[in-house]
């Protein structure tokens, strides 16, 4: 199961987190995640990564730049990205409680815009 670079293209969200997808050919895709846990106190724990990730099929596996036994697995199917992260937020470099593990629902298509971490 192909998917093409439209299909892939643009902004995924999931609660408060998101993820920006961009087909770069050559089966590579860079990926930009924002991660949000709210804690009870409301105040944000955050999780950010950015880098390329390698798609075969509808199956992209991303693992973020300097980290150690952090892998995420982006399948892609029709509007939407499921997700699922291996290892702990620490290892992913997230902040507490903070995973990219979801659905997420294509709330824009086309080419993203990479923002960078405030």
């Amino acid at each position: 199961k192909v998917v093409t670079a439209a299909q892939v293209n643009g902004v995924y969200r999931y609660y408060k987190s998101e993820f920006r997808v961009l087909a770069l050919g050559h089966n590579k895709l860079k990926v930009q995640f924002d991660g949000i846990y709210m804690t009870l106190a409301k105040s944000p724990n955050m999780g950010y990564a950015v880098g390329e990730a390698t798609i075969e099929g509808n199956v992209a596996t991303f693992i973020p730049p300097d980290t150690q036994g952090c892998k995420i697995t982006m399948t892609f199917l029709p509007g939407k990205l499921v997700v699922k992260q291996d290892g702990s937020d620490a290892d992913c470099g997230f902040g507490h409680n903070v995973y990219a593990t979801g659905t997420y629902r294509k709330i824009r298509s086309g080419k993203p815009k990479f923002e960078t971490p405030p």
